[in-house]
Protein backbone atom coordinates (compact mmCIF):
# COMPACT_ATOMS: atom_id res chain seq x y z
CA UNK A 1 0.00 0.00 0.00
CA UNK A 2 1.47 3.11 -0.59
CA UNK A 3 1.03 6.50 1.41
CA UNK A 4 -1.41 8.76 -0.45
CA UNK A 5 -0.41 12.33 -1.82
CA UNK A 6 -2.17 14.25 1.43
CA UNK A 7 0.27 15.91 2.98
CA UNK A 8 -0.39 19.31 1.64
CA UNK A 9 -3.67 19.35 3.22
CA UNK A 10 -4.40 22.97 4.75
CA UNK A 11 -5.88 23.78 8.31
CA UNK A 12 -9.60 23.84 7.42
CA UNK A 13 -9.25 20.44 5.98
CA UNK A 14 -7.41 19.01 8.45
CA UNK A 15 -9.61 20.03 11.17
CA UNK A 16 -12.64 19.19 8.83
CA UNK A 17 -11.24 15.20 8.05
CA UNK A 18 -10.69 14.94 11.90
CA UNK A 19 -13.95 15.84 13.33
CA UNK A 20 -15.96 14.16 10.39
CA UNK A 21 -13.74 11.26 10.33
CA UNK A 22 -13.62 10.57 14.25
CA UNK A 23 -17.40 10.15 13.82
CA UNK A 24 -17.36 8.27 10.92
CA UNK A 25 -14.75 5.58 12.46
CA UNK A 26 -17.38 5.63 15.72
CA UNK A 27 -20.42 4.92 13.91
CA UNK A 28 -18.52 2.08 11.81
CA UNK A 29 -17.58 0.64 15.08
CA UNK A 30 -20.05 0.67 17.22
CA UNK A 31 -22.49 -2.53 15.76
CA UNK A 32 -19.16 -4.41 16.36
CA UNK A 33 -17.79 -3.39 19.79
CA UNK A 34 -17.13 -6.06 22.06
CA UNK A 35 -16.42 -8.84 19.84
CA UNK A 36 -13.43 -10.88 18.81
CA UNK A 37 -12.16 -10.76 15.10
CA UNK A 38 -13.24 -14.33 14.86
CA UNK A 39 -17.00 -13.72 16.30
CA UNK A 40 -17.02 -10.16 13.70
CA UNK A 41 -15.97 -12.72 11.05
CA UNK A 42 -18.37 -15.64 11.63
CA UNK A 43 -21.05 -13.09 12.43
CA UNK A 44 -20.79 -10.73 8.91
CA UNK A 45 -19.67 -14.01 7.01
CA UNK A 46 -16.41 -11.83 6.34
CA UNK A 47 -14.86 -8.37 7.86
CA UNK A 48 -16.88 -5.41 8.06
CA UNK A 49 -16.22 -3.27 4.69
CA UNK A 50 -18.86 -0.43 5.63
CA UNK A 51 -21.34 0.34 7.49
CA UNK A 52 -23.15 -2.33 8.98
CA UNK A 53 -26.62 -3.13 11.05
CA UNK A 54 -26.89 -3.98 14.92
CA UNK A 55 -25.49 -7.22 16.04
CA UNK A 56 -28.61 -8.55 17.22
CA UNK A 57 -30.63 -7.37 13.83
CA UNK A 58 -33.89 -5.84 14.69
CA UNK A 59 -33.89 -7.76 18.36
CA UNK A 60 -31.76 -4.58 18.93
CA UNK A 61 -34.32 -3.14 21.60
CA UNK A 62 -34.43 -6.12 23.62
CA UNK A 63 -30.94 -7.83 22.83
CA UNK A 64 -28.52 -7.56 26.14
CA UNK A 65 -26.04 -6.33 26.79
CA UNK A 66 -26.71 -3.63 24.66
CA UNK A 67 -30.46 -2.93 24.82
CA UNK A 68 -31.58 0.01 24.64
CA UNK A 69 -29.01 1.35 22.39
CA UNK A 70 -29.52 0.88 18.66
CA UNK A 71 -25.79 0.36 17.75
CA UNK A 72 -25.35 0.16 13.93
CA UNK A 73 -26.86 1.51 10.76
CA UNK A 74 -24.22 4.24 10.52
CA UNK A 75 -24.99 5.61 14.16
CA UNK A 76 -22.75 7.45 16.32
CA UNK A 77 -21.98 6.43 19.81
CA UNK A 78 -20.79 8.59 22.92
CA UNK A 79 -17.77 9.28 21.79
CA UNK A 80 -18.67 11.45 18.98
CA UNK A 81 -21.43 12.83 21.65
CA UNK A 82 -18.80 13.83 24.04
CA UNK A 83 -16.45 15.00 20.99
CA UNK A 84 -19.46 17.37 19.90
CA UNK A 85 -19.87 18.37 23.34
CA UNK A 86 -15.89 19.42 24.11
CA UNK A 87 -15.95 21.48 20.75
CA UNK A 88 -19.35 23.43 22.23
CA UNK A 89 -17.34 24.32 25.45
CA UNK A 90 -14.61 25.62 22.67
CA UNK A 91 -16.69 27.33 20.84
CA UNK A 92 -18.11 29.12 24.47
CA UNK A 93 -14.85 29.62 25.95
CA UNK A 94 -12.68 30.96 22.48
CA UNK A 95 -9.74 29.85 24.08
CA UNK A 96 -7.42 26.88 25.82
CA UNK A 97 -8.96 24.88 28.27
CA UNK A 98 -8.45 23.77 31.73
CA UNK A 99 -10.23 21.38 34.26
CA UNK A 100 -12.53 24.66 35.38
CA UNK A 101 -13.74 24.81 31.93
CA UNK A 102 -15.04 21.47 31.58
CA UNK A 103 -16.68 21.77 35.59
CA UNK A 104 -18.42 25.06 34.48
CA UNK A 105 -19.19 24.13 30.70
CA UNK A 106 -19.34 20.53 29.90
CA UNK A 107 -20.98 19.29 32.93
CA UNK A 108 -24.20 21.47 32.56
CA UNK A 109 -24.00 20.76 29.00
CA UNK A 110 -24.41 16.89 30.13
CA UNK A 111 -27.00 17.48 32.33
CA UNK A 112 -29.09 20.17 31.49
CA UNK A 113 -29.04 20.44 27.20
CA UNK A 114 -31.20 17.61 25.63
CA UNK A 115 -29.75 16.97 22.78
CA UNK A 116 -30.54 14.18 19.45
CA UNK A 117 -29.10 10.60 20.97
CA UNK A 118 -28.87 8.66 17.66
CA UNK A 119 -28.54 5.29 19.48
CA UNK A 120 -31.87 6.11 21.58
CA UNK A 121 -33.59 7.62 18.42
CA UNK A 122 -35.00 10.75 20.41
CA UNK A 123 -33.76 13.93 22.46
CA UNK A 124 -32.49 13.38 25.93
CA UNK A 125 -29.93 14.99 28.09
CA UNK A 126 -26.36 13.30 27.27
CA UNK A 127 -26.16 12.58 30.74
CA UNK A 128 -28.12 9.48 29.75
CA UNK A 129 -26.56 8.27 27.39
CA UNK A 130 -22.68 8.48 28.55
CA UNK A 131 -21.49 5.36 30.24
CA UNK A 132 -20.78 5.11 34.16
CA UNK A 133 -16.92 6.82 33.08
CA UNK A 134 -18.24 10.09 31.75
CA UNK A 135 -21.08 9.98 34.55
CA UNK A 136 -18.76 10.49 36.68
CA UNK A 137 -17.76 13.73 35.81
CA UNK A 138 -21.33 15.17 37.18
CA UNK A 139 -21.21 12.62 39.98
CA UNK A 140 -17.53 14.27 41.08
CA UNK A 141 -18.02 17.61 40.07
CA UNK A 142 -21.47 18.56 40.18
CA UNK A 143 -22.70 16.83 43.77
CA UNK A 144 -18.94 16.01 44.95
CA UNK A 145 -18.40 19.59 44.85
CA UNK A 146 -14.82 18.08 43.59
CA UNK A 147 -11.61 20.20 42.53
CA UNK A 148 -12.18 19.80 38.78
CA UNK A 149 -8.31 19.52 38.62
CA UNK A 150 -8.43 16.37 40.52
CA UNK A 151 -12.28 14.91 40.26
CA UNK A 152 -10.93 12.19 37.80
CA UNK A 153 -9.09 10.56 40.89
CA UNK A 154 -11.09 7.37 41.79
CA UNK A 155 -12.22 6.61 38.41
CA UNK A 156 -12.04 3.58 36.38
CA UNK A 157 -9.00 4.05 34.15
CA UNK A 158 -10.27 3.75 30.37
CA UNK A 159 -10.27 5.31 27.32
CA UNK A 160 -13.62 7.64 28.05
CA UNK A 161 -11.50 10.81 28.41
CA UNK A 162 -9.26 9.92 25.61
CA UNK A 163 -11.84 9.04 23.15
CA UNK A 164 -13.28 12.61 22.90
CA UNK A 165 -9.55 14.52 23.71
CA UNK A 166 -9.02 14.86 19.59
CA UNK A 167 -10.54 18.83 19.38
CA UNK A 168 -7.75 19.74 22.09
CA UNK A 169 -5.22 18.31 19.42
CA UNK A 170 -6.40 20.62 16.72
CA UNK A 171 -6.99 23.43 18.62
CA UNK A 172 -3.02 22.89 18.96
CA UNK A 173 -2.54 22.59 16.01
CA UNK A 174 1.09 21.50 14.79
CA UNK A 175 1.95 22.21 18.32
CA UNK A 176 2.17 18.91 19.88
CA UNK A 177 3.75 19.35 23.37
CA UNK A 178 1.14 22.38 24.16
CA UNK A 179 -1.51 19.73 23.29
CA UNK A 180 -0.62 16.92 25.55
CA UNK A 181 -0.08 20.52 28.13
CA UNK A 182 -3.68 21.18 27.60
CA UNK A 183 -5.04 17.91 27.64
CA UNK A 184 -3.37 16.66 30.96
CA UNK A 185 -5.07 19.68 32.29
CA UNK A 186 -9.03 18.92 30.98
CA UNK A 187 -8.88 15.31 31.17
CA UNK A 188 -8.00 16.26 35.27
CA UNK A 189 -11.60 16.62 35.40
CA UNK A 190 -12.44 13.18 34.40
CA UNK A 191 -9.54 10.18 34.34
CA UNK A 192 -6.68 9.40 36.18
CA UNK A 193 -2.94 7.57 35.72
CA UNK A 194 -2.81 6.11 31.99
CA UNK A 195 -6.32 6.80 31.09
CA UNK A 196 -5.43 10.74 31.16
CA UNK A 197 -2.11 9.82 29.89
CA UNK A 198 -4.03 8.66 26.96
CA UNK A 199 -6.23 11.72 26.66
CA UNK A 200 -2.62 13.65 26.43
CA UNK A 201 -0.82 11.32 24.04
CA UNK A 202 -3.58 11.37 21.37
CA UNK A 203 -4.14 15.28 21.51
CA UNK A 204 -0.48 15.53 21.13
CA UNK A 205 -0.62 12.32 18.47
CA UNK A 206 -3.76 14.50 16.43
CA UNK A 207 -1.57 18.21 16.49
CA UNK A 208 1.52 16.15 15.07
CA UNK A 209 -0.61 15.04 12.23
CA UNK A 210 -1.38 18.27 11.37
CA UNK A 211 1.90 19.77 11.07
CA UNK A 212 3.14 20.26 7.22
CA UNK A 213 4.79 16.69 6.07
CA UNK A 214 3.60 14.81 8.98
CA UNK A 215 3.65 11.42 8.27
CA UNK A 216 1.92 8.20 10.87
CA UNK A 217 6.33 7.34 11.52
CA UNK A 218 6.54 11.68 12.59
CA UNK A 219 3.00 11.04 14.55
CA UNK A 220 4.16 7.91 16.30
CA UNK A 221 8.18 9.64 16.83
CA UNK A 222 6.37 12.42 18.65
CA UNK A 223 3.97 10.38 21.19
CA UNK A 224 7.19 8.68 21.76
CA UNK A 225 8.58 11.84 23.05
CA UNK A 226 6.07 12.88 25.48
CA UNK A 227 4.02 9.51 26.58
CA UNK A 228 5.11 8.31 29.73
CA UNK A 229 5.38 4.86 31.46
CA UNK A 230 3.42 2.06 30.52
CA UNK A 231 1.38 4.45 27.48
CA UNK A 232 5.07 4.82 25.98
CA UNK A 233 5.82 1.29 26.34
CA UNK A 234 2.49 -0.10 24.67
CA UNK A 235 2.90 2.38 21.90
CA UNK A 236 6.40 1.38 21.41
CA UNK A 237 5.70 -2.45 21.02
CA UNK A 238 2.40 -2.14 19.31
CA UNK A 239 3.90 0.51 16.53
CA UNK A 240 7.04 -2.05 16.53
CA UNK A 241 4.90 -5.07 15.15
CA UNK A 242 2.83 -2.58 13.15
CA UNK A 243 5.63 -1.66 11.59
CA UNK A 244 5.92 -5.37 10.39
CA UNK A 245 2.49 -5.53 8.37
CA UNK A 246 1.17 -3.82 5.32
CA UNK A 247 -2.07 -4.42 5.70
CA UNK A 248 -4.55 -4.56 9.04
CA UNK A 249 -6.01 -8.07 8.30
CA UNK A 250 -2.52 -9.62 9.13
CA UNK A 251 -2.36 -7.32 11.82
CA UNK A 252 -5.11 -8.14 13.70
CA UNK A 253 -4.26 -10.78 15.75
CA UNK A 254 -0.44 -9.57 16.39
CA UNK A 255 -1.24 -5.90 17.10
CA UNK A 256 -3.37 -7.72 20.13
CA UNK A 257 -0.63 -9.93 20.91
CA UNK A 258 1.59 -7.10 21.43
CA UNK A 259 -0.68 -4.49 23.64
CA UNK A 260 -2.07 -7.29 25.83
CA UNK A 261 0.84 -7.46 28.27
CA UNK A 262 0.08 -3.31 28.95
CA UNK A 263 -4.09 -4.18 28.91
CA UNK A 264 -5.88 -4.56 31.99
CA UNK A 265 -8.91 -5.65 30.67
CA UNK A 266 -7.62 -9.20 29.97
CA UNK A 267 -9.20 -11.46 27.19
CA UNK A 268 -12.28 -11.44 27.28
CA UNK A 269 -13.39 -7.86 26.47
CA UNK A 270 -16.88 -8.11 28.22
CA UNK A 271 -15.61 -10.13 31.40
CA UNK A 272 -12.65 -7.88 33.01
CA UNK A 273 -10.19 -9.03 34.64
CA UNK A 274 -9.72 -8.40 38.67
CA UNK A 275 -7.23 -5.62 38.11
CA UNK A 276 -9.09 -4.23 34.97
CA UNK A 277 -8.74 -0.32 34.93
CA UNK A 278 -7.10 0.47 38.22
CA UNK A 279 -4.50 3.07 38.17
CA UNK A 280 -0.99 1.77 37.25
CA UNK A 281 2.59 3.31 35.85
CA UNK A 282 3.01 -0.21 33.98
CA UNK A 283 -0.24 -0.49 31.84
CA UNK A 284 -1.78 1.21 29.33
CA UNK A 285 -5.24 1.71 27.78
CA UNK A 286 -5.53 -0.74 24.44
CA UNK A 287 -7.17 1.63 22.37
CA UNK A 288 -4.58 4.55 21.76
CA UNK A 289 -2.02 2.08 20.55
CA UNK A 290 -4.02 0.02 18.49
CA UNK A 291 -5.23 3.33 16.74
CA UNK A 292 -1.93 4.42 16.22
CA UNK A 293 -0.49 0.79 15.00
CA UNK A 294 -3.86 0.81 12.80
CA UNK A 295 -2.58 3.85 11.05
CA UNK A 296 0.91 2.98 10.79
CA UNK A 297 0.20 -0.24 9.05
CA UNK A 298 -2.88 2.02 6.73
CA UNK A 299 0.21 4.29 6.11
CA UNK A 300 -1.87 7.04 6.87
CA UNK A 301 -5.05 6.01 4.40
CA UNK A 302 -8.19 6.44 6.29
CA UNK A 303 -10.64 4.02 4.74
CA UNK A 304 -7.68 1.32 5.75
CA UNK A 305 -6.86 2.79 9.53
CA UNK A 306 -10.26 3.03 10.07
CA UNK A 307 -11.33 -0.53 8.75
CA UNK A 308 -8.83 -2.09 10.61
CA UNK A 309 -9.53 -0.79 13.65
CA UNK A 310 -13.23 -1.59 13.00
CA UNK A 311 -12.44 -4.75 12.48
CA UNK A 312 -9.82 -5.31 15.43
CA UNK A 313 -13.24 -5.70 17.69
CA UNK A 314 -12.97 -5.05 21.55
CA UNK A 315 -13.39 -1.10 22.31
CA UNK A 316 -13.30 -0.86 18.75
CA UNK A 317 -15.66 2.07 18.11
CA UNK A 318 -13.37 3.88 20.10
CA UNK A 319 -10.58 2.99 18.80
CA UNK A 320 -12.22 3.89 14.92
CA UNK A 321 -13.01 7.45 17.01
CA UNK A 322 -9.20 7.61 17.05
CA UNK A 323 -7.56 6.16 13.96
CA UNK A 324 -10.14 8.11 12.12
CA UNK A 325 -9.36 11.72 14.15
CA UNK A 326 -5.45 10.89 13.16
CA UNK A 327 -6.26 9.74 9.65
CA UNK A 328 -8.70 13.04 9.11
CA UNK A 329 -5.82 15.26 10.59
CA UNK A 330 -3.14 13.75 8.43
CA UNK A 331 -5.64 14.83 5.26
CA UNK A 332 -6.75 11.40 4.36
CA UNK A 333 -9.93 12.00 2.82
CA UNK A 334 -12.97 10.77 4.67
CA UNK A 335 -14.81 8.56 2.25
CA UNK A 336 -17.92 10.85 0.88
CA UNK A 337 -20.57 7.83 1.06
CA UNK A 338 -19.93 6.73 4.78
CA UNK A 339 -19.64 10.55 6.05
CA UNK A 340 -23.12 10.98 4.44
CA UNK A 341 -25.01 7.89 5.67
CA UNK A 342 -23.62 8.16 9.22
CA UNK A 343 -24.66 12.25 9.33
CA UNK A 344 -28.27 10.87 8.11
CA UNK A 345 -28.71 7.74 10.14
CA UNK A 346 -27.32 9.91 13.33
CA UNK A 347 -29.55 12.49 12.35
CA UNK A 348 -26.17 14.98 12.79
CA UNK A 349 -24.65 17.68 11.17
CA UNK A 350 -21.43 16.27 11.18
CA UNK A 351 -19.69 19.25 9.46
CA UNK A 352 -21.02 21.85 11.75
CA UNK A 353 -19.03 21.48 14.65
CA UNK A 354 -15.46 21.11 12.65
CA UNK A 355 -16.59 24.77 10.68
CA UNK A 356 -16.78 25.25 14.40
CA UNK A 357 -14.02 24.68 15.70
CA UNK A 358 -11.67 25.28 12.89
CA UNK A 359 -13.05 29.30 13.67
CA UNK A 360 -12.20 28.78 17.44
CA UNK A 361 -8.85 27.89 16.40
CA UNK A 362 -8.07 30.51 14.02
CA UNK A 363 -8.85 32.90 17.23
CA UNK A 364 -7.07 30.89 19.88
CA UNK A 365 -3.91 31.38 17.62
CA UNK A 366 -4.31 34.99 17.26
CA UNK A 367 -4.82 35.35 21.43
CA UNK A 368 -1.72 33.16 21.62
CA UNK A 369 0.37 35.03 19.44
CA UNK A 370 -0.37 38.64 21.19
CA UNK A 371 0.47 36.40 24.39
CA UNK A 372 3.61 35.79 23.37
CA UNK A 373 4.43 38.80 21.68
CA UNK A 374 3.47 40.17 24.59
CA UNK A 375 6.22 37.82 26.33
CA UNK A 376 8.78 38.44 24.06
CA UNK A 377 8.92 42.61 25.29
CA UNK A 378 8.41 41.79 28.52
CA UNK A 379 11.19 39.53 28.89
CA UNK A 380 13.49 41.47 26.34
CA UNK A 381 12.98 44.82 28.54
CA UNK A 382 14.25 42.57 31.66
CA UNK A 383 17.63 42.51 29.46
CA UNK A 384 17.24 38.63 27.54
CA UNK A 385 18.15 38.40 24.51
CA UNK A 386 16.78 40.51 21.45
CA UNK A 387 14.13 38.35 20.07
CA UNK A 388 13.94 38.18 16.12
CA UNK A 389 11.32 40.04 14.30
Amino acid sequence: MKPKPHQNATLDERIIGSVVGAAVGDALGGPVEGYSPEQILERHGGRVHGIVGPWHGDDWRTARPLAPFHKGDGHVTDDTLMTHALIRVYARVRDHLDAYAISDHLVPDLMTEPRWIPELETEALPLHRVFLAEKWLVTRIHYGHADPREAGTGNIVNCGAAMYMSPVGLVNAANPRAAYAEALDVAGAHQSSYGREAAGVLAAAVAAACSPGATPDSVVSTCLSLAKDGTRTAIERVCEEASRHTDCESALGPLREAVAPYDTVGPDYRAPSLGARRPSRLHAIEELPVALGMVLVARGDYRHAVLGAVNYGRDCDSIATMAGALAGALGSPVPQDWAKTVAEASRLDLWEPAATLTAVTREIFSRDTARRRTHEQAFTSLGGPECSA
